[in-house]
């Protein structure tokens, strides 16, 4: 059984701790156990009930009436307002629930209906992308467990790995990528989805998927003589630095443009120099495979 501090209550909902400390009072929203050292403590029903609340009280509805809802009506509320608008924060508070509860069909619900309205590239960037990033910082602030973000993980993969089967193969690609995760980089979400980007693209792609060593890689490129080779470095668990790392890649596999991106790229500000291009964010990626001959 997990069990919350407020902080992590404010971390997962976006509401203050002085505001959760006052529904409490007030209104009765929230009942915490107490420790022997009469230190609050939470339970993931109480998760439930706040992300719930606090999605309510941002669509409209005010405290007090949410206070007196039976969960019953609180969670057809929630559905009424899931089904009727497109909202970032919304969906992340909906995922979030789908994800704490284990919910397999609450969240294929959600995703397969903006699936349907919106498309498939849409919906990754518009909502799974901004869950994510929201799942990154609850991991690091220790707010959920590893076998919730696994679980939430392989459902996200799922779908990828869908979309990508639905795209035929290219009869003439405009040219060839590698892409690959480094040793250690173990997160492939976002180097999935550009090879959806890619295939989408009438690219050829050749994924080698995660913990490549540059051995391989360089094996691999002589294979398969690509125009192009895409990585994301977020871990940089390397013997040298990233940057040395990336001139090491950029010596051996002289004759591809390399496509950097990730955490350690941003935080260690690696500009684009000789034979390979950094980007900040998923939007430049995007825009770069869009200008591509």
């Amino acid at each position: 059984m997990a069990v919350y501090s407020i902080r992590d209550l404010e971390t997962l909902s976006g509401v203050k701790a002085h505001t959760i400390r006052m529904w409490e009072k007030r209104y009765g929203l929230l009942t915490p156990q107490r420790t022997d050292t009469n230190i609050r403590y939470y339970l993931d029903k109480d998760v439930k009930m706040l992300l719930n609340a606090a999605l309510l009280n941002r669509h409209g509805y005010k405290i007090s009436r949410i206070a007196c809802m039976t969960q019953r009506q609180m969670h057809d509320a929630v559905l009424e307002i899931t089904e009727k608008k497109v909202d970032r924060e919304l969906h992340s508070d909906t995922l979030t629930l789908s994800m704490l509860d284990l919910d397999e069909e609450k969240f294929d619900a959600i995703i397969r209906q903006r699936i349907r309205d919106y498309g498939f590239k849409v919906t990754m960037m518009e909502v799974i992308f901004p869950f994510l990033n929201r799942l990154n910082v609850l991991w690091m602030t220790g707010s959920i467990m590893p076998v919730q973000e696994n679980y939430i993980a392989g459902l996200i993969r799922q779908k990828i790995y869908v979309a990508i089967d639905s795209l035929p193969h290219p009869t003439q690609p405009r040219g060839t990528f590698v892409l690959y995760l480094p040793e250690d980089e173990e997160h492939e979400l976002s180097s999935l989805f550009i090879q959806f980007l890619l295939r989408d693209n009438n690219f050829r792609v050749i994924n080698l998927g995660r913990n490549v060593s540059l051995d391989d890689l360089i094996q691999a490129t002589d294979i398969h003589r690509p125009e192009y080779i895409f990585t994301l470095i977020n871990e940089g668990h390397f013997k040298e630095s990233v940057k040395e790392y990336i001139e090491r890649l950029s010596l051996h596999c002289r004759n591809s443009i390399i496509l950097l991106s990730g955490i350690q790229i941003s935080q260690q500000q690696i500009k684009s120099r000789m034979n390979w291009v950094t980007f900040d964010g998923l939007d430049d990626i995007l825009d770069y495979i869009n200008d591509l001959p």
